[in-house]
Protein backbone atom coordinates (compact mmCIF):
# COMPACT_ATOMS: atom_id res chain seq x y z
CA UNK A 1 0.00 0.00 0.00
CA UNK A 2 0.98 3.64 -0.44
CA UNK A 3 1.11 4.27 3.31
CA UNK A 4 3.50 1.33 3.71
CA UNK A 5 5.82 2.47 0.91
CA UNK A 6 5.93 5.99 2.33
CA UNK A 7 6.69 4.67 5.80
CA UNK A 8 9.52 2.59 4.37
CA UNK A 9 10.91 5.56 2.45
CA UNK A 10 10.85 7.74 5.55
CA UNK A 11 12.97 5.13 7.36
CA UNK A 12 15.68 5.62 4.73
CA UNK A 13 15.63 9.41 4.86
CA UNK A 14 13.49 9.94 1.77
CA UNK A 15 11.32 13.07 2.10
CA UNK A 16 7.59 12.28 2.13
CA UNK A 17 4.52 14.17 3.34
CA UNK A 18 3.53 13.99 7.00
CA UNK A 19 0.60 11.69 7.56
CA UNK A 20 -0.80 8.48 8.98
CA UNK A 21 -3.12 5.65 8.00
CA UNK A 22 -6.56 5.25 9.57
CA UNK A 23 -9.06 2.40 9.84
CA UNK A 24 -12.11 4.49 10.79
CA UNK A 25 -13.52 7.91 9.91
CA UNK A 26 -13.04 9.03 13.52
CA UNK A 27 -9.37 8.04 13.42
CA UNK A 28 -8.94 9.82 10.08
CA UNK A 29 -10.35 13.00 11.63
CA UNK A 30 -7.89 12.75 14.53
CA UNK A 31 -4.97 12.37 12.12
CA UNK A 32 -6.21 15.40 10.16
CA UNK A 33 -6.43 17.46 13.37
CA UNK A 34 -2.86 16.52 14.22
CA UNK A 35 -1.64 17.55 10.77
CA UNK A 36 -3.53 20.86 10.88
CA UNK A 37 -1.96 21.63 14.28
CA UNK A 38 1.41 21.50 12.51
CA UNK A 39 0.34 24.31 10.15
CA UNK A 40 -0.70 22.19 7.16
CA UNK A 41 -2.74 24.29 4.73
CA UNK A 42 -4.20 21.37 2.82
CA UNK A 43 -5.31 17.82 3.68
CA UNK A 44 -5.15 14.85 1.32
CA UNK A 45 -7.35 11.80 1.86
CA UNK A 46 -6.52 8.66 -0.13
CA UNK A 47 -8.28 5.30 -0.26
CA UNK A 48 -5.74 2.48 0.16
CA UNK A 49 -6.14 -0.27 -2.43
CA UNK A 50 -3.77 -2.12 -4.76
CA UNK A 51 -4.67 -0.25 -7.94
CA UNK A 52 -3.92 2.95 -9.78
CA UNK A 53 -6.38 5.53 -11.04
CA UNK A 54 -7.94 6.03 -7.59
CA UNK A 55 -8.57 9.73 -8.08
CA UNK A 56 -10.72 9.12 -11.17
CA UNK A 57 -12.38 6.02 -9.75
CA UNK A 58 -15.84 5.64 -8.23
CA UNK A 59 -17.33 3.60 -5.41
CA UNK A 60 -20.07 0.98 -5.66
CA UNK A 61 -22.25 3.42 -3.70
CA UNK A 62 -21.92 6.06 -6.42
CA UNK A 63 -19.48 8.22 -4.44
CA UNK A 64 -16.89 9.68 -6.78
CA UNK A 65 -13.11 9.66 -6.34
CA UNK A 66 -10.73 7.75 -4.07
CA UNK A 67 -8.42 10.75 -3.62
CA UNK A 68 -9.70 14.01 -2.13
CA UNK A 69 -8.04 17.38 -1.53
CA UNK A 70 -9.70 18.87 1.56
CA UNK A 71 -9.34 21.74 4.00
CA UNK A 72 -10.76 20.69 7.37
CA UNK A 73 -10.73 17.60 9.63
CA UNK A 74 -14.52 17.57 9.42
CA UNK A 75 -14.35 17.18 5.64
CA UNK A 76 -11.86 14.36 6.09
CA UNK A 77 -14.30 12.63 8.46
CA UNK A 78 -17.26 12.92 6.08
CA UNK A 79 -15.30 11.74 3.03
CA UNK A 80 -13.63 8.88 4.94
CA UNK A 81 -17.11 7.62 5.91
CA UNK A 82 -17.98 7.44 2.21
CA UNK A 83 -14.83 5.46 1.40
CA UNK A 84 -14.27 2.97 4.23
CA UNK A 85 -15.99 -0.37 3.85
CA UNK A 86 -17.06 0.31 0.28
CA UNK A 87 -15.61 -0.90 -3.01
CA UNK A 88 -13.54 1.44 -5.16
CA UNK A 89 -13.66 0.73 -8.88
CA UNK A 90 -10.85 2.04 -11.11
CA UNK A 91 -9.54 1.21 -14.59
CA UNK A 92 -7.18 -1.31 -12.95
CA UNK A 93 -9.51 -3.14 -10.53
CA UNK A 94 -12.07 -4.61 -12.87
CA UNK A 95 -15.82 -4.06 -12.43
CA UNK A 96 -15.91 -5.69 -8.97
CA UNK A 97 -13.51 -3.12 -7.48
CA UNK A 98 -11.52 -3.49 -4.26
CA UNK A 99 -12.81 -2.90 -0.75
CA UNK A 100 -11.32 0.10 1.05
CA UNK A 101 -10.36 -0.92 4.60
CA UNK A 102 -7.86 1.87 5.25
CA UNK A 103 -7.39 5.50 4.26
CA UNK A 104 -4.24 7.61 4.28
CA UNK A 105 -4.43 11.18 5.55
CA UNK A 106 -1.44 13.42 4.90
CA UNK A 107 -0.48 17.02 4.38
CA UNK A 108 -0.74 18.59 0.97
CA UNK A 109 2.27 20.17 -0.68
CA UNK A 110 2.16 22.83 -3.36
CA UNK A 111 4.60 22.02 -6.13
CA UNK A 112 5.79 23.68 -9.29
CA UNK A 113 7.40 20.74 -11.07
CA UNK A 114 6.54 17.03 -11.55
CA UNK A 115 9.31 14.57 -12.42
CA UNK A 116 9.73 10.81 -12.84
CA UNK A 117 12.31 8.60 -11.15
CA UNK A 118 12.60 4.82 -10.95
CA UNK A 119 15.26 2.34 -9.90
CA UNK A 120 14.93 -1.19 -11.21
CA UNK A 121 16.88 -4.37 -11.79
CA UNK A 122 17.75 -4.62 -15.47
CA UNK A 123 18.96 -7.86 -17.05
CA UNK A 124 20.65 -6.04 -19.93
CA UNK A 125 22.85 -4.04 -17.53
CA UNK A 126 23.22 -6.96 -15.11
CA UNK A 127 22.20 -4.81 -12.16
CA UNK A 128 20.37 -1.66 -11.03
CA UNK A 129 19.42 1.07 -13.50
CA UNK A 130 18.04 4.51 -12.65
CA UNK A 131 15.40 5.68 -15.12
CA UNK A 132 14.44 9.34 -14.98
CA UNK A 133 12.47 11.91 -16.91
CA UNK A 134 11.63 15.59 -16.48
CA UNK A 135 8.12 14.66 -17.68
CA UNK A 136 6.56 13.18 -14.53
CA UNK A 137 3.01 12.89 -13.23
CA UNK A 138 1.88 10.97 -16.31
CA UNK A 139 2.13 7.51 -17.85
CA UNK A 140 5.86 6.97 -18.41
CA UNK A 141 5.16 4.50 -21.26
CA UNK A 142 3.31 7.29 -23.04
CA UNK A 143 6.28 9.62 -22.54
CA UNK A 144 8.66 6.98 -23.93
CA UNK A 145 6.47 6.55 -27.01
CA UNK A 146 5.94 10.25 -27.75
CA UNK A 147 9.35 11.61 -26.75
CA UNK A 148 12.04 8.93 -26.19
CA UNK A 149 14.69 11.62 -25.68
CA UNK A 150 12.91 12.61 -22.44
CA UNK A 151 13.86 9.26 -20.84
CA UNK A 152 17.32 9.04 -19.27
CA UNK A 153 19.02 5.91 -17.89
CA UNK A 154 21.97 5.54 -15.53
CA UNK A 155 23.40 2.07 -14.82
CA UNK A 156 24.85 1.50 -11.34
CA UNK A 157 27.52 -1.08 -10.44
CA UNK A 158 25.78 -3.15 -7.76
CA UNK A 159 29.11 -3.97 -6.11
CA UNK A 160 30.33 -0.38 -6.00
CA UNK A 161 26.96 1.23 -5.26
CA UNK A 162 25.74 4.62 -6.37
CA UNK A 163 28.34 7.38 -6.47
CA UNK A 164 27.85 11.10 -5.86
CA UNK A 165 28.85 11.67 -9.48
CA UNK A 166 26.03 9.39 -10.68
CA UNK A 167 23.33 10.81 -8.38
CA UNK A 168 24.36 14.34 -9.38
CA UNK A 169 24.25 13.41 -13.06
CA UNK A 170 20.71 12.04 -12.68
CA UNK A 171 19.65 15.16 -10.78
CA UNK A 172 21.08 17.42 -13.48
CA UNK A 173 19.19 15.45 -16.12
CA UNK A 174 16.00 16.25 -14.21
CA UNK A 175 16.79 19.95 -14.37
CA UNK A 176 18.08 20.56 -10.83
CA UNK A 177 20.77 23.11 -10.10
CA UNK A 178 22.32 24.96 -7.15
CA UNK A 179 21.15 23.89 -3.67
CA UNK A 180 18.31 21.90 -5.18
CA UNK A 181 20.86 19.80 -7.08
CA UNK A 182 22.45 18.68 -3.79
CA UNK A 183 19.06 17.98 -2.20
CA UNK A 184 17.92 15.96 -5.23
CA UNK A 185 21.17 13.96 -5.29
CA UNK A 186 20.69 13.14 -1.59
CA UNK A 187 17.14 11.94 -2.22
CA UNK A 188 18.24 9.79 -5.16
CA UNK A 189 20.95 8.17 -3.03
CA UNK A 190 18.47 7.54 -0.21
CA UNK A 191 16.10 5.81 -2.64
CA UNK A 192 18.95 3.69 -3.98
CA UNK A 193 19.91 2.67 -0.44
CA UNK A 194 16.31 1.56 0.16
CA UNK A 195 16.32 -0.35 -3.14
CA UNK A 196 19.39 -2.37 -2.18
CA UNK A 197 18.73 -2.82 1.54
CA UNK A 198 15.16 -4.10 0.99
CA UNK A 199 15.94 -6.38 -2.00
CA UNK A 200 13.59 -4.37 -4.18
CA UNK A 201 13.23 -5.10 -7.87
CA UNK A 202 11.59 -1.73 -8.56
CA UNK A 203 11.19 1.60 -6.80
CA UNK A 204 9.06 3.95 -8.90
CA UNK A 205 8.39 7.55 -7.87
CA UNK A 206 5.78 9.25 -10.01
CA UNK A 207 5.72 12.04 -9.40
CA UNK A 208 8.87 13.28 -7.75
CA UNK A 209 8.04 16.94 -7.12
CA UNK A 210 9.71 20.23 -6.30
CA UNK A 211 7.66 22.30 -3.87
CA UNK A 212 7.23 26.06 -4.04
CA UNK A 213 9.68 26.15 -1.14
CA UNK A 214 12.31 24.40 -3.24
CA UNK A 215 12.26 21.01 -1.50
CA UNK A 216 12.21 17.65 -3.28
CA UNK A 217 9.36 15.33 -2.22
CA UNK A 218 8.36 11.80 -3.20
CA UNK A 219 4.57 12.12 -3.28
CA UNK A 220 3.66 8.72 -4.71
CA UNK A 221 5.57 5.46 -4.87
CA UNK A 222 5.32 1.91 -6.13
CA UNK A 223 7.79 -0.59 -4.66
CA UNK A 224 8.09 -4.26 -5.60
CA UNK A 225 10.37 -6.80 -3.93
CA UNK A 226 12.27 -9.94 -4.88
CA UNK A 227 10.18 -12.87 -3.61
CA UNK A 228 13.35 -14.97 -3.36
CA UNK A 229 14.58 -12.61 -0.62
CA UNK A 230 11.62 -13.23 1.69
CA UNK A 231 13.83 -15.25 4.06
CA UNK A 232 15.82 -12.11 4.94
CA UNK A 233 13.11 -9.49 4.43
CA UNK A 234 10.57 -10.75 6.94
CA UNK A 235 9.49 -7.25 7.98
CA UNK A 236 8.81 -6.19 4.42
CA UNK A 237 6.85 -9.31 3.46
CA UNK A 238 4.74 -9.11 6.61
CA UNK A 239 3.28 -5.93 5.07
CA UNK A 240 1.57 -8.02 2.38
CA UNK A 241 -2.17 -7.43 2.39
CA UNK A 242 -3.78 -10.58 1.01
CA UNK A 243 -7.26 -9.04 1.24
CA UNK A 244 -6.34 -7.04 -1.86
CA UNK A 245 -5.42 -10.15 -3.86
CA UNK A 246 -7.33 -12.87 -5.67
CA UNK A 247 -7.84 -15.65 -3.06
CA UNK A 248 -6.73 -18.19 -5.66
CA UNK A 249 -3.41 -16.37 -6.11
CA UNK A 250 -2.90 -16.36 -2.34
CA UNK A 251 -3.68 -20.07 -2.03
CA UNK A 252 -1.37 -20.92 -4.94
CA UNK A 253 1.54 -18.98 -3.46
CA UNK A 254 1.19 -20.91 -0.18
CA UNK A 255 2.11 -24.09 -2.06
CA UNK A 256 4.76 -22.66 -4.38
CA UNK A 257 2.44 -22.53 -7.39
CA UNK A 258 2.31 -19.70 -9.92
CA UNK A 259 -1.32 -18.86 -10.69
CA UNK A 260 -3.05 -16.15 -12.71
CA UNK A 261 -6.81 -16.26 -13.21
CA UNK A 262 -8.20 -15.61 -16.70
CA UNK A 263 -11.71 -15.45 -18.19
CA UNK A 264 -11.91 -18.75 -20.07
CA UNK A 265 -13.40 -22.16 -19.22
CA UNK A 266 -10.50 -24.63 -19.66
CA UNK A 267 -8.35 -24.96 -16.58
CA UNK A 268 -4.65 -25.50 -17.30
CA UNK A 269 -2.06 -27.23 -15.13
CA UNK A 270 1.43 -27.15 -16.63
CA UNK A 271 5.05 -27.33 -15.44
CA UNK A 272 7.11 -24.44 -16.78
CA UNK A 273 6.07 -20.94 -17.79
CA UNK A 274 6.99 -21.42 -21.47
CA UNK A 275 4.99 -24.63 -21.73
CA UNK A 276 2.08 -22.92 -19.98
CA UNK A 277 2.06 -20.09 -22.52
CA UNK A 278 2.23 -22.58 -25.41
CA UNK A 279 -0.63 -24.59 -23.91
CA UNK A 280 -2.86 -21.53 -23.62
CA UNK A 281 -2.05 -20.50 -27.20
CA UNK A 282 -2.92 -23.93 -28.65
CA UNK A 283 -6.17 -24.09 -26.66
CA UNK A 284 -7.17 -20.78 -28.25
CA UNK A 285 -6.04 -21.96 -31.67
CA UNK A 286 -8.55 -24.81 -31.42
CA UNK A 287 -11.39 -22.52 -30.39
CA UNK A 288 -11.13 -22.86 -26.62
CA UNK A 289 -10.35 -20.29 -23.94
CA UNK A 290 -7.93 -20.83 -21.01
CA UNK A 291 -9.32 -20.18 -17.53
CA UNK A 292 -5.93 -19.63 -15.97
CA UNK A 293 -2.16 -19.74 -16.08
CA UNK A 294 -1.04 -22.33 -13.50
CA UNK A 295 2.60 -23.40 -13.38
CA UNK A 296 3.35 -26.15 -10.84
CA UNK A 297 7.10 -25.92 -11.48
CA UNK A 298 9.68 -28.54 -12.38
CA UNK A 299 9.77 -30.28 -9.01
CA UNK A 300 6.11 -30.42 -8.04
CA UNK A 301 5.12 -33.10 -5.53
CA UNK A 302 1.78 -34.87 -5.06
CA UNK A 303 0.57 -32.32 -2.50
CA UNK A 304 1.21 -29.41 -4.86
CA UNK A 305 -0.60 -31.21 -7.67
CA UNK A 306 -3.55 -31.85 -5.36
CA UNK A 307 -3.72 -28.20 -4.32
CA UNK A 308 -3.52 -27.17 -7.98
CA UNK A 309 -6.52 -29.40 -8.74
CA UNK A 310 -8.43 -27.83 -5.83
CA UNK A 311 -7.80 -24.32 -7.17
CA UNK A 312 -8.93 -25.30 -10.67
CA UNK A 313 -11.99 -27.30 -9.60
CA UNK A 314 -13.18 -24.53 -7.26
CA UNK A 315 -13.38 -22.10 -10.18
CA UNK A 316 -17.05 -22.13 -11.32
CA UNK A 317 -16.02 -21.08 -14.84
CA UNK A 318 -13.86 -24.19 -15.39
CA UNK A 319 -15.68 -26.78 -17.55
CA UNK A 320 -12.66 -28.96 -18.37
CA UNK A 321 -9.09 -29.35 -17.09
CA UNK A 322 -6.03 -29.90 -19.27
CA UNK A 323 -2.87 -31.21 -17.60
CA UNK A 324 0.25 -30.82 -19.74
CA UNK A 325 3.41 -32.03 -18.01
CA UNK A 326 6.92 -32.62 -19.34
CA UNK A 327 8.76 -35.16 -17.18
CA UNK A 328 12.36 -34.06 -17.02
CA UNK A 329 13.56 -33.69 -13.46
CA UNK A 330 10.54 -35.71 -12.33
CA UNK A 331 9.70 -39.01 -14.03
CA UNK A 332 6.36 -39.25 -15.83
CA UNK A 333 5.23 -42.33 -13.88
CA UNK A 334 5.77 -40.43 -10.62
CA UNK A 335 3.74 -37.52 -12.01
CA UNK A 336 0.98 -39.85 -13.21
CA UNK A 337 0.67 -41.42 -9.76
CA UNK A 338 0.39 -37.95 -8.24
CA UNK A 339 -2.28 -36.90 -10.75
CA UNK A 340 -4.35 -40.06 -10.17
CA UNK A 341 -4.23 -39.78 -6.37
CA UNK A 342 -4.87 -36.05 -6.40
CA UNK A 343 -7.80 -36.43 -8.79
CA UNK A 344 -9.34 -39.04 -6.44
CA UNK A 345 -8.87 -36.85 -3.36
CA UNK A 346 -10.29 -33.73 -4.96
CA UNK A 347 -13.22 -35.52 -6.66
CA UNK A 348 -13.01 -33.64 -9.96
CA UNK A 349 -16.42 -33.35 -11.65
CA UNK A 350 -15.32 -31.94 -15.04
CA UNK A 351 -13.54 -33.72 -17.92
CA UNK A 352 -9.83 -34.22 -17.21
CA UNK A 353 -7.42 -34.37 -20.16
CA UNK A 354 -3.82 -35.39 -19.45
CA UNK A 355 -0.83 -35.20 -21.75
CA UNK A 356 2.54 -36.42 -20.44
CA UNK A 357 5.88 -36.50 -22.23
CA UNK A 358 9.42 -37.34 -21.12
CA UNK A 359 11.12 -39.95 -18.94
CA UNK A 360 9.08 -43.14 -18.32
CA UNK A 361 6.15 -41.79 -20.34
CA UNK A 362 4.97 -45.28 -21.43
CA UNK A 363 4.81 -46.48 -17.82
CA UNK A 364 2.85 -43.32 -16.98
CA UNK A 365 0.31 -44.00 -19.73
CA UNK A 366 -0.25 -47.53 -18.44
CA UNK A 367 -0.87 -46.21 -14.94
CA UNK A 368 -3.47 -43.76 -16.27
CA UNK A 369 -5.18 -46.43 -18.41
CA UNK A 370 -5.37 -48.89 -15.52
CA UNK A 371 -6.65 -46.36 -12.98
CA UNK A 372 -10.33 -46.03 -12.12
CA UNK A 373 -10.14 -42.26 -12.60
CA UNK A 374 -11.93 -41.05 -15.77
CA UNK A 375 -8.90 -39.47 -17.43
CA UNK A 376 -8.81 -38.63 -21.14
CA UNK A 377 -5.27 -39.44 -22.27
CA UNK A 378 -3.67 -37.40 -25.07
CA UNK A 379 -0.67 -38.22 -27.29
CA UNK A 380 0.61 -34.68 -27.80
CA UNK A 381 -0.25 -31.08 -26.96
CA UNK A 382 -2.27 -30.54 -30.12
CA UNK A 383 -4.30 -33.67 -29.40
CA UNK A 384 -4.77 -32.61 -25.76
CA UNK A 385 -6.08 -29.17 -26.71
CA UNK A 386 -8.54 -30.63 -29.23
CA UNK A 387 -9.84 -33.16 -26.67
CA UNK A 388 -10.20 -30.50 -23.96
CA UNK A 389 -12.22 -28.24 -26.27
CA UNK A 390 -14.35 -31.15 -27.48
CA UNK A 391 -15.04 -32.35 -23.91
CA UNK A 392 -16.96 -29.17 -22.99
Amino acid sequence: HEYQSKGLMAQFGVRVQKGKVADTAEEAKMVAQEIVSEDAKELILKAQIHAGGRGKGHFDTGFQGGVKVLETPEEVYENAKEMLGNYLITKQTGPEGQQVLKVLVHEGVTFSKELYLAILMDREHNGPVIVSSPQGGMDIEEVAEKDPTAIHTQAVDINEGITREQSTSVAKGLGFEGDQLIDAANQIEALYNLFIACDATQVEINPLVVTDGGLVYCVDAKITFDENAEFRQGGVFKMRDTTMEDPRDVKASEYGLNYIGLDGNIGCMVNGAGLAMATMDIIQMHGGSPANFLDVGGGADEKQVEEAFKILSNDPKVEAILVNIFGGIMKCDTIATGIINAAKNVNIEVPLVVRLEGTNVEAAKKLIESSDVPIISADDLDDAAKKAVAAI
